[in-house]
């Protein structure tokens, strides 16, 4: 994957430098309060290097992002194709997040999801990228509608991988933003 530069972050290809703070994201219970598990170190291990694997595949996926002033990674960002969802037809692709709590309020997720927004539609030629997440999520939504993203509620989901110990995460909420649409928010003073 060649990086891609913001303003403040370089968006890559994973490093093994990376793994203590991949780790760290996937097993913290903040970071993962919406999700109904925690990675290991050897499950984090191998999550990155299928995120790596992926982007070596696409030219694209869930990719590190380092901050460029302290040359330390504060999580990852990019698009990914939403396996296993059938919810999604095939060729969908997603716009996801996460970074470690000292980076959070920083607006870092919505600056590197504004840089792979505009991979996804100028480079790859995406009509749509979608995002969704546990409907209770608040931080995510919010990035969501920052960058432009609408509300879908008609597509809103029970993920079918999350059981009954977990049925508080299990609705997810649908976001959408079109070609068209951040083509028109590119215009806007």
């Amino acid at each position: 994957m060649k990086p891609i530069r913001t303003p403040r972050l370089l968006l890559r290809s994973w490093e093994e430098r990376d793994r203590d703070l991949f780790h760290r994201i996937n097993s913290d219970p903040v970071v993962m309060e919406f999700f109904p598990f925690r990675r290991d170190r050897a499950q984090a291990d191998a999550k990155m290097d299928e995120l790596q694997a992926a982007i070596e595949r696409d030219g694209f996926g869930f990719a590190a992002m380092e901050v460029i002033q302290t040359g330390g990674c504060a999580g990852f960002a990019g698009l990914s194709r939403p396996h296993d969802l059938p919810m999604f037809p095939k060729g969908t692709i997603e716009i996801g997040w996460r970074l470690a709590p000292e980076y959070w309020g920083k607006g870092y997720a919505t600056e590197a999801a504004e840089a792979w927004l505009a991979f996804g539609f100028e480079t790859l030629g995406l009509d749509e990228i979608v995002s969704f997440a546990v409907a209770a999520n608040r931080r995510s939504t919010a990035v969501m509608e920052r960058i432009g993203m609408k509300a879908d509620p008609a597509s809103d989901f029970d993920h079918p991988a999350i059981g009954e110990d977990y049925a508080h995460l299990r609705r997810h909420a649908v976001y959408r933003l079109s070609r068209a649409d951040w083509k028109a928010r590119q215009r806007k003073p």
